[in-house]
C-alpha cells in the first residue's frame, strides 16, 4: 500500500478542536491502518491505494461524522510533498529567501485558473510585503511578517482562486516528509 499524506484543513483552528489521538481512533474505526499524525494541525499519514479524490471525500466524511464540522482534505504522495518544498521559490538559504516558519505551501483542491492566480499575484505585488507564486495544485506564499498580520487569509485565497486550500509552513512540511520517507 502507498504512503499518503492527508492534509486536513481547519483542524485545531477556532472551534474545530480535535485531539490527534481521537482523530487516529476515528480513522482506525473507519478502516484505516497504520495511521500516524504529525503535529496537532491535521497532518495524517496513512497507507491507501484508492483514488486520491475518493480518499479525500472519505476523510472529509470521517471528520464530519466523528467531530461535527466540515474540513477539507488534500491527499498527496511523498513525491508531491517533496516538490512542494523543493519547488517553493521562497524556500532556501540566502537573503532572497524567507524563514521556514513564514514560507508556506498552500495545497489546493485543484489547479486554479491561471488568469485568476496571475491577477491575485499581480494585484498583491503593490499591496503587501507577501510574495506569491503558483505551482502544481500549490500556491507558494512567503508571509514575510507573519500569517496573523496578512490580509491573505485562507478565505480570501479560496475566493480569489476558486478552490479550497490548506497551508503548511516549511518547518511542518520537512517534518512530515521525513516521517513519510521512513514509512516508504
Amino acid at each position: 500500500m502507498s504512503v499518503r499524506l492527508a492534509l486536513l484543513g481547519s483542524i485545531n483552528i477556532g472551534e474545530n478542536r480535535i485531539k490527534m489521538v481521537d482523530l487516529k481512533a476515528a480513522l482506525a474505526a473507519a478502516g484505516y491502518d497504520d495511521v500516524q499524525t504529525v503535529a496537532a494541525s491535521g497532518n495524517v499519514i496513512l497507507r491507501d491505494d484508492s483514488d486520491p479524490a475518493m480518499l479525500e471525500i472519505r476523510l472529509e466524511s470521517v471528520v464530519q461524522d466523528s467531530f461535527g464540522f466540515k474540513s477539507c482534505a488534500m491527499v498527496r504522495t511523498a513525491e508531491e510533498v517533496r516538490a512542494a518544498i523543493a519547488d517553493n521559490p521562497f524556500h532556501g538559504t540566502g537573503p532572497e529567501h524567507g524563514s521556514d516558519k513564514m514560507v508556506h505551501s498552500i495545497f489546493l483542491s485543484q489547479q486554479p485558473d491561471r488568469a485568476a492566480a496571475e491577477a491575485l499575484i499581480e494585484e498583491h505585488r503593490s499591496r503587501g510585503s507577501e510574495r506569491l507564486a503558483l505551482g502544481n495544485r500549490v500556491l507558494f506564499l512567503d508571509y514575510v511578517h507573519g500569517v496573523g498580520v496578512s490580509d491573505l487569509s485562507n478565505k480570501v485565497l479560496e475566493k480569489r482562486l476558486g478552490c479550497k486550500g490548506t497551508a503548511r509552513n516549511m518547518n511542518s512540511l520537512k517534518r512530515i516528509l521525513a516521517k513519510m520517507e521512513k514509512l516508504d
